[in-house]
Protein backbone atom coordinates (compact mmCIF):
# COMPACT_ATOMS: atom_id res chain seq x y z
CA UNK A 1 0.00 0.00 0.00
CA UNK A 2 1.19 3.55 -0.72
CA UNK A 3 0.11 5.93 0.87
CA UNK A 4 1.11 9.97 0.75
CA UNK A 5 -0.22 11.33 3.88
CA UNK A 6 0.48 15.25 5.06
CA UNK A 7 -1.55 15.59 8.07
CA UNK A 8 -0.02 19.60 9.74
CA UNK A 9 1.54 19.00 13.02
CA UNK A 10 2.44 21.12 15.45
CA UNK A 11 4.17 20.95 18.33
CA UNK A 12 -3.85 -3.97 25.11
CA UNK A 13 -1.98 -5.65 22.71
CA UNK A 14 -2.16 -7.27 19.87
CA UNK A 15 -1.65 -11.05 19.84
CA UNK A 16 1.63 -12.55 19.12
CA UNK A 17 0.85 -14.76 15.70
CA UNK A 18 -0.61 -10.98 14.36
CA UNK A 19 2.45 -9.22 15.04
CA UNK A 20 5.02 -8.41 12.30
CA UNK A 21 8.38 -10.36 12.44
CA UNK A 22 10.41 -7.50 12.97
CA UNK A 23 8.84 -6.26 16.19
CA UNK A 24 8.51 -7.84 19.41
CA UNK A 25 5.22 -9.69 19.69
CA UNK A 26 3.39 -7.35 21.97
CA UNK A 27 2.37 -3.87 20.57
CA UNK A 28 0.59 -1.23 21.79
CA UNK A 29 -3.37 -0.92 21.19
CA UNK A 30 -3.27 3.16 21.31
CA UNK A 31 0.35 5.21 21.26
CA UNK A 32 0.32 8.63 22.22
CA UNK A 33 2.64 11.45 20.58
CA UNK A 34 3.88 14.93 21.62
CA UNK A 35 5.63 16.11 18.36
CA UNK A 36 8.69 18.01 20.26
CA UNK A 37 11.30 19.76 18.22
CA UNK A 38 10.05 21.52 15.38
CA UNK A 39 10.99 24.87 15.98
CA UNK A 40 14.47 23.56 17.21
CA UNK A 41 14.78 21.56 14.19
CA UNK A 42 14.31 24.66 11.67
CA UNK A 43 16.71 27.10 14.18
CA UNK A 44 19.78 24.94 14.05
CA UNK A 45 18.97 25.16 9.95
CA UNK A 46 18.90 29.19 9.93
CA UNK A 47 15.16 29.02 9.17
CA UNK A 48 12.13 30.32 10.86
CA UNK A 49 10.15 28.36 13.24
CA UNK A 50 7.50 27.73 10.39
CA UNK A 51 10.17 25.79 8.33
CA UNK A 52 10.26 23.34 11.15
CA UNK A 53 6.13 22.90 11.09
CA UNK A 54 6.58 22.06 7.85
CA UNK A 55 9.24 19.83 7.99
CA UNK A 56 7.21 18.28 10.62
CA UNK A 57 4.54 17.06 8.00
CA UNK A 58 6.89 14.14 6.81
CA UNK A 59 7.35 12.91 10.64
CA UNK A 60 3.53 12.58 10.68
CA UNK A 61 3.12 10.80 7.85
CA UNK A 62 5.96 8.41 8.46
CA UNK A 63 4.04 7.59 11.80
CA UNK A 64 0.42 7.54 10.34
CA UNK A 65 2.11 4.93 7.96
CA UNK A 66 3.75 3.31 10.55
CA UNK A 67 0.95 2.62 12.35
CA UNK A 68 -1.16 1.03 9.58
CA UNK A 69 1.31 -0.85 8.53
CA UNK A 70 2.02 -2.28 12.21
CA UNK A 71 -1.77 -3.14 12.70
CA UNK A 72 -1.58 -0.51 15.45
CA UNK A 73 -4.67 0.72 15.95
CA UNK A 74 -5.33 3.97 17.51
CA UNK A 75 -2.86 6.89 17.29
CA UNK A 76 -2.96 10.38 19.01
CA UNK A 77 -0.83 13.03 18.29
CA UNK A 78 -0.64 16.40 20.23
CA UNK A 79 -0.70 18.74 17.27
CA UNK A 80 -1.44 22.57 19.28
CA UNK A 81 -1.82 22.54 22.77
CA UNK A 82 -4.54 24.78 24.76
CA UNK A 83 -1.14 27.22 25.92
CA UNK A 84 -0.22 27.00 22.39
CA UNK A 85 -2.58 30.07 22.09
CA UNK A 86 0.16 31.98 23.66
CA UNK A 87 2.05 32.21 21.14
CA UNK A 88 3.37 34.64 18.33
CA UNK A 89 0.54 35.45 16.39
CA UNK A 90 2.50 34.86 12.99
CA UNK A 91 3.34 30.90 13.94
CA UNK A 92 -0.10 30.20 14.93
CA UNK A 93 -1.32 31.71 11.66
CA UNK A 94 0.97 29.46 9.80
CA UNK A 95 0.03 26.35 11.87
CA UNK A 96 -3.96 27.34 11.16
CA UNK A 97 -2.71 28.06 7.55
CA UNK A 98 -1.29 24.13 7.67
CA UNK A 99 -4.17 22.36 8.98
CA UNK A 100 -6.54 24.09 6.25
CA UNK A 101 -4.09 23.02 3.54
CA UNK A 102 -3.70 19.61 5.10
CA UNK A 103 -7.29 18.99 5.71
CA UNK A 104 -8.57 19.84 2.21
CA UNK A 105 -5.38 17.88 1.08
CA UNK A 106 -5.36 14.98 2.58
CA UNK A 107 -8.95 13.79 4.26
CA UNK A 108 -9.76 11.67 1.13
CA UNK A 109 -6.28 9.80 1.15
CA UNK A 110 -7.04 8.77 4.63
CA UNK A 111 -10.79 7.89 3.93
CA UNK A 112 -9.12 5.41 1.01
CA UNK A 113 -6.33 4.09 3.71
CA UNK A 114 -10.06 3.53 6.36
CA UNK A 115 -8.30 5.69 8.75
CA UNK A 116 -11.00 7.48 11.17
CA UNK A 117 -10.20 10.83 11.65
CA UNK A 118 -11.02 12.99 14.95
CA UNK A 119 -10.25 16.21 16.45
CA UNK A 120 -10.15 16.57 20.36
CA UNK A 121 -10.12 19.71 22.47
CA UNK A 122 -12.09 23.15 22.47
CA UNK A 123 -12.72 23.36 19.08
CA UNK A 124 -14.91 26.89 19.68
CA UNK A 125 -11.69 28.83 19.56
CA UNK A 126 -10.86 28.06 16.08
CA UNK A 127 -12.11 29.96 13.08
CA UNK A 128 -15.21 28.74 11.73
CA UNK A 129 -13.82 27.55 8.30
CA UNK A 130 -11.09 25.69 10.06
CA UNK A 131 -13.90 24.26 12.09
CA UNK A 132 -16.13 23.20 9.64
CA UNK A 133 -13.07 21.63 7.44
CA UNK A 134 -12.56 19.18 10.71
CA UNK A 135 -16.19 18.36 11.37
CA UNK A 136 -16.33 17.26 7.37
CA UNK A 137 -12.76 15.55 7.79
CA UNK A 138 -14.58 13.63 10.68
CA UNK A 139 -18.12 12.49 8.84
CA UNK A 140 -16.00 11.60 5.71
CA UNK A 141 -13.81 8.99 7.51
CA UNK A 142 -16.33 8.03 10.72
CA UNK A 143 -17.09 4.30 9.62
CA UNK A 144 -13.53 3.66 8.89
CA UNK A 145 -11.35 0.73 11.08
CA UNK A 146 -7.82 0.44 9.77
CA UNK A 147 -6.74 3.24 12.29
CA UNK A 148 -8.54 5.45 14.77
CA UNK A 149 -6.36 8.82 14.48
CA UNK A 150 -6.85 11.58 16.96
CA UNK A 151 -5.35 14.82 16.61
CA UNK A 152 -5.43 17.19 19.70
CA UNK A 153 -5.90 20.96 18.69
CA UNK A 154 -6.53 23.44 21.69
CA UNK A 155 -6.51 20.25 24.02
CA UNK A 156 -5.35 20.66 27.50
CA UNK A 157 -5.12 17.38 29.76
CA UNK A 158 -6.73 19.71 32.56
CA UNK A 159 -9.15 21.40 30.68
CA UNK A 160 -10.58 17.54 29.71
CA UNK A 161 -11.32 16.65 33.17
CA UNK A 162 -13.00 19.82 33.55
CA UNK A 163 -15.06 19.94 30.92
CA UNK A 164 -16.18 16.18 31.87
CA UNK A 165 -16.69 17.10 35.80
CA UNK A 166 -18.44 19.91 34.29
CA UNK A 167 -20.57 17.25 32.02
CA UNK A 168 -21.40 15.68 35.62
CA UNK A 169 -22.26 18.60 37.34
CA UNK A 170 -24.80 19.19 34.98
CA UNK A 171 -26.46 15.97 35.07
CA UNK A 172 -26.23 15.69 39.02
CA UNK A 173 -28.18 19.42 39.07
CA UNK A 174 -30.66 18.24 36.86
CA UNK A 175 -31.26 15.00 38.56
CA UNK A 176 -30.36 12.54 36.04
CA UNK A 177 -27.12 11.43 38.16
CA UNK A 178 -26.84 10.84 41.82
CA UNK A 179 -23.70 12.89 43.11
CA UNK A 180 -22.92 9.12 44.52
CA UNK A 181 -22.74 7.63 41.05
CA UNK A 182 -19.60 9.84 40.17
CA UNK A 183 -17.04 7.71 39.99
CA UNK A 184 -13.63 6.87 38.30
CA UNK A 185 -16.07 5.27 35.08
CA UNK A 186 -18.32 8.36 34.85
CA UNK A 187 -15.69 10.45 34.90
CA UNK A 188 -13.88 8.42 32.39
CA UNK A 189 -17.08 7.97 30.24
CA UNK A 190 -16.75 12.02 30.15
CA UNK A 191 -13.82 12.62 28.84
CA UNK A 192 -12.50 12.40 25.23
CA UNK A 193 -10.85 9.17 23.77
CA UNK A 194 -13.71 7.65 25.98
CA UNK A 195 -14.39 5.01 23.50
CA UNK A 196 -10.72 3.88 22.91
CA UNK A 197 -8.24 1.84 24.99
CA UNK A 198 -5.91 3.99 27.21
CA UNK A 199 -2.77 5.08 25.54
CA UNK A 200 -0.41 1.87 25.89
CA UNK A 201 2.80 4.10 24.70
CA UNK A 202 3.44 7.92 25.10
CA UNK A 203 6.18 8.82 23.07
CA UNK A 204 7.70 12.59 23.45
CA UNK A 205 10.36 13.71 20.80
CA UNK A 206 12.99 16.96 21.39
CA UNK A 207 14.43 15.83 24.79
CA UNK A 208 12.24 17.38 27.15
CA UNK A 209 10.84 14.78 29.62
CA UNK A 210 7.42 15.94 30.58
CA UNK A 211 4.17 15.27 29.91
CA UNK A 212 3.14 18.72 29.39
CA UNK A 213 -0.68 18.90 30.32
CA UNK A 214 -1.29 15.82 27.42
CA UNK A 215 -3.78 13.02 28.22
CA UNK A 216 -3.77 13.31 31.95
CA UNK A 217 -6.52 11.36 32.85
CA UNK A 218 -6.07 8.52 29.93
CA UNK A 219 -1.89 8.36 30.37
CA UNK A 220 -2.10 7.21 34.32
CA UNK A 221 -0.40 3.85 33.12
CA UNK A 222 1.04 4.56 29.83
CA UNK A 223 4.36 3.54 29.28
CA UNK A 224 7.04 6.72 28.58
CA UNK A 225 9.03 6.90 25.72
CA UNK A 226 11.82 10.19 25.66
CA UNK A 227 14.04 10.47 22.88
CA UNK A 228 16.39 13.03 21.70
CA UNK A 229 15.36 13.30 18.04
CA UNK A 230 13.39 16.25 16.96
CA UNK A 231 10.35 15.64 15.68
CA UNK A 232 10.93 16.48 11.90
CA UNK A 233 13.43 13.76 12.00
CA UNK A 234 11.07 10.79 13.60
CA UNK A 235 11.25 8.41 10.89
CA UNK A 236 10.20 4.38 10.72
CA UNK A 237 13.37 3.12 12.79
CA UNK A 238 12.81 5.90 15.47
CA UNK A 239 9.26 4.32 16.07
CA UNK A 240 10.25 0.56 16.24
CA UNK A 241 12.90 1.37 18.72
CA UNK A 242 10.11 2.53 21.11
CA UNK A 243 7.97 -0.23 20.11
CA UNK A 244 10.45 -2.73 21.26
CA UNK A 245 11.42 -0.77 24.47
CA UNK A 246 7.87 -0.96 24.87
CA UNK A 247 7.39 -4.69 24.50
CA UNK A 248 10.55 -5.64 26.89
CA UNK A 249 8.61 -3.62 29.68
CA UNK A 250 6.76 -5.44 32.51
CA UNK A 251 3.40 -4.08 32.53
CA UNK A 252 1.87 -4.47 36.15
CA UNK A 253 -1.16 -1.74 36.58
CA UNK A 254 -0.19 -2.09 40.55
CA UNK A 255 0.02 -6.07 40.99
CA UNK A 256 3.76 -7.37 42.08
CA UNK A 257 5.55 -9.37 39.22
CA UNK A 258 4.28 -12.30 40.82
CA UNK A 259 0.49 -11.68 40.09
CA UNK A 260 1.75 -10.64 36.55
CA UNK A 261 3.69 -13.90 35.89
CA UNK A 262 0.88 -15.76 37.36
Amino acid sequence: MHTHLDIAAGNGTADAGNAPAALPSRLPRHVAIIMDGNGRWAQRRGKPRSFGHRAGQKAVRATVEFCLREGIPALTLFAFSSENWRRPADEIGVLMELFLRALDREVKTLHKNNVRLRFIGDLDAFQPRLRDRMRQGEALTAGNTALALNIAVGYGGRWDIAQAARALAEEVKAGRLEPSQVDEAAVHARTALSDLPAPDLFIRTGGEQRISNFLLWQCAYSELYFTDVLWPDVDAALLREACDDYARRERRFGLTSAQVAS
